[in-house]
């Protein structure tokens, strides 16, 4: 439905018939870590997340994974391979 609360005119989950049923009946605002981030956006002159409505709870243990702001790094280490065996392998 669409939200009628603090989000007015943007699809929201949480809203029914009877109003926001999330925690709390309305959403929160974005906290520091989300500045930068392609999904939050202003709505009554406070800016909160287009994808969840408390972000808090997202960065309480790590980063947000809706952040687009935030680049994974790899946790792969580059290993050198011997180049004599790996000719030998691609020649099966």
């Amino acid at each position: 439905m669409v939200c009628a609360t603090i989000k007015k005119g943007v699809e929201c989950p949480f809203m029914t018939n009877r109003g926001c049923s999330y925690n709390g009946g309305i959403c929160h605002e974005i906290v520091e870590q989300c500045n930068g981030c392609d999904r939050s956006a202003e709505f009554s002159s406070r800016w909160y997340c287009t994808a969840y409505p408390d972000p808090s709870l997202k960065w309480k243990n790590g980063n947000c994974n809706f952040a687009s702001h935030v680049k994974a790094s790899s946790t792969a280490s580059k290993t050198k391979i011997n180049p004599l065996k790996a000719s030998k392998r691609g020649n099966r």
